[in-house]
């Protein structure tokens, strides 16, 4: 069927990614934005860094923001000159930096790989190439090294009309103009499942620019026709069972990989997130899934899979789904290695899962579920860490706790186990084994009555200061009703961002302090009240938190995603956030993406001289950029970037950030 669309209307995909379908948590549990708002009420006026974060939305909090813009200033860990804010079809970086594009979709990543062709695309060429809209970027160094190591980059979706060719045009119907979208046919699918996964690839610092190594032994690009195997708790059970694999144990491929993580002890983890979209059909009648992919808006059907590959059909395979939803461990110093989806970490719309070394040696990998209304989770290893062994932590994921956080007004966050047995988490409510509990892993946490939040991204320990930085990106469908103490605003258009004590400055604990380090928009409009410090400037405030980065300075980088002339009147970018001191709440603009594309990433080198970025879909939603005011796709895109060539299409990359002359990044 040929699909017609109004040229303002946004593409399924990109709307897929934007997590913007109905809500699936209809449960009654206390929302965020109702426990900071009693929190607040209750406690008046607060002290210290956390006044900023309590003063109510109908007053300006420039106006009431006590410490001097002059203080605030000398005392921030950045030096760097501020970059101005905007909106153009290029990218920016701050004087002093250069911003080196070092790996884009469709480049060469092995001695064999073919040039990149964007009208003869095919599968065979793709799955040697760099994928599409690189979104999580690893570092993991060779032989200790800061300047030679592996690139690690998940490819999370496709945009197939910035991508192909000849399947959008603009016709008249009915005197109005209206998109045409013609639907892709199976060469074009293989292309896009080729383009889904991850990259490993070699790099080496060579006279101060990074380059990729071709012939890199190591390099290899992860699809979503790769063969994986699902170890853990959820391994072999009837519910992950299908007539392609009756063990329940191997999985073909990986979806929506959005933001990720590295271990410990140097392998490469991959979160699955958005995996409604790729499904399609409906489940035979009275099938004993329906509650449960009613909870993750399954199917949604923003991909053309189904209609190639049965896979994706519900109707023919009504538990294939239920493979979905992982983290994904891979092995990167064996490149035949068979991806793993660790299921002890729980299945749903997974955004990173970041780590940290507890002080008894286990690890804690922290995790958010990118929904409207859903929750932040953490898991904790039975196992310890053994840094003389790698071995010996290869299987650390497949045993440990998966915890829900339940954030309290006083300020207190407690962690709750998602344990079959403990609690609801019986058989009188559906739950016969703790595979059961880790497939629903959401209705898990709806009966614990976790805390419904506003959208959870990426969640950051950091190693220095002890605190745990959660990136909450908005949610417009907040009502007044259901404001709470963690999720403070109705209508939360721009976000916020809250910071976690661990009890005893230890990751493990059960319980913990919480506090919002800010709330994110435009400070000069009082009714937004957004909490950025006096000294933040015109061009430091931003929105839509969604990754995030700590350097080995323990300094915290902040990167966003929804920003636009509509919402914020600049591109989205990465800004350096103040936590410490009369800075606190200080915020300045580092680098800037182009129009219509995301900021992702962002990484830095051990040795902090390299900021890696990944700017992803640059030219969608160009309807909604002014002054281009038009659909953007691949005949009539909004920019080229980054090659500004008439023959290239836009092409998310990755982009190197180094300081003229070395050193260190913005001190």
């Amino acid at each position: 069927m040929t699909e017609h669309r109004s040229p303002d209307t946004r593409f399924r995909t990109s709307l897929l990614e934007e997590s913007d379908g109905p809500a699936t948590n209809l449960t009654d549990n206390r929302t965020m934005g109702e426990i900071i708002a009693t929190r607040f009420s209750r406690r008046g006026f607060l002290q210290g860094s956390l006044a900023v974060t309590a003063i109510a939305a109908t007053v300006s909090p420039l106006a009431l923001i006590t410490a001097d813009n002059a203080r605030a200033a000398e005392g921030s860990a950045f030096t760097f000159d501020e970059l101005e804010a905007g909106i153009d079809d290029k990218h920016h970086v701050a004087p002093g930096y250069d911003a080196d594009v070092l790996l884009r979709w469709g480049d060469p990543l092995f001695a064999d790989s073919p040039d990149f062709d964007p009208t003869k695309q095919s599968a065979e060429a793709q799955a040697r190439q760099f994928g599409y809209n690189n979104d999580y970027v690893g570092y993991i160094p060779i032989d200790g090294s800061a300047e030679h190591g592996l690139l690690v980059v998940n490819h999370e979706y496709t945009n197939s009309h910035l991508m192909f060719p000849g399947i959008v045009k603009i016709v008249e119907k009915d005197g109005k103009k209206e998109l045409e979208v013609a639907p892709l046919g199976k060469e074009q699918v293989d292309v896009e499942m080729a383009a889904h996964g991850g990259t490993v690839v070699e790099i080496r610092k060579e006279a101060g620019k990074w380059q990729v190594v071709r012939d890199g032994k190591l390099n290899r690009r992860i699809t979503s026709n790769t063969e994986m195997q699902l170890s853990g708790p959820v391994a072999g059970n009837d519910r992950v069972k299908t007539s392609a694999d009756p063990t329940g144990t191997k999985v073909i491929g990986t979806v929506n990989n959005c933001a990720g993580g590295v271990t410990p002890w140097g392998t490469y983890v991959m979160a699955e997130e958005n995996i409604h979209g790729y499904f399609s059909g409906e489940l035979p009648e009275g099938h004993k899934e329906v509650a449960n992919y009613k909870r993750l808006a399954i199917p949604e059907g923003a991909y053309e899979w189904a209609a190639h590959y049965d896979r994706f059909d519900l109707g023919k395979e009504p538990n294939e789904p239920n493979r979905f939803g992982w983290i994904v461990e891979v092995d990167v110093n064996d490149p035949t290695s068979t991806p793993k989806k660790r299921t002890a970490m729980g299945r749903f719309k997974h955004e990173g899962a970041e780590s940290i070394v507890a002080k008894d040696g286990r690890v804690v990998f922290y995790l958010g579920d990118d929904e409207r209304f859903d929750y932040v989770y953490k898991f904790v290893t039975t196992g310890t860490f053994n840094p003389n062994d790698r071995a010996a932590n290869m299987d650390l994921l497949d045993d440990g706790t998966l915890h829900v956080a339940k954030f309290a007004e006083d300020g207190s966050v407690e962690w709750l186990p998602v344990v079959f047995g403990q609690g609801p988490l019986t058989a009188e409510n559906g739950f016969a084994s703790q595979a059961d509990v880790l497939i629903e892993t959401r209705r898990a946490a709806d009966l614990l009555g976790a805390t419904k939040m506003d959208r959870p991204e990426d969640i950051q320990p950091n190693a220095v200061n002890g605190k745990v930085y959660v990136m909450l990106t908005n949610n417009s469908k907040r009502k007044a009703d259901q404001v709470d103490a963690a999720n403070p605003r109705a209508e939360n258009a721009f976000g916020h961002i809250i910071e976690i004590s661990e009890d005893g400055g230890d990751f493990t604990a059960t319980k913990g302090k919480w506090e919002v380090l800010l709330k994110c928009g435009d400070p000069s409009v009082a009714e937004v009240g957004a909490t950025f410090s006096t000294a933040t400037t015109a061009n430091g405030w931003f929105g839509m938190p969604d990754n995030c980065a700590v350097d080995s300075a323990g300094r915290l980088w902040v990167a966003t995603d929804g920003q636009g002339p509509k919402a914020t009147g600049r591109t989205d970018g990465l800004w350096a956030v103040d936590t410490e001191g009369a800075a606190r709440a200080t915020s300045k603009l580092f680098f800037r993406v182009p129009i219509g594309a995301e900021m992702c990433g962002p990484l830095f080198t051990p040795d902090d001289q390299t900021a890696f970025v990944a700017v992803q879909h640059p030219a969608d939603g160009g309807e909604d950029w002014e002054p281009f005011g038009r659909p953007s796709y691949y005949e009539d895109l909004s920019t080229r970037w980054p090659d500004f060539k008439p023959d290239m299409p836009v092409r998310p990359s990755v982009v190197a950030i180094t300081r003229q002359g070395g050193g260190k990044i913005a001190v």
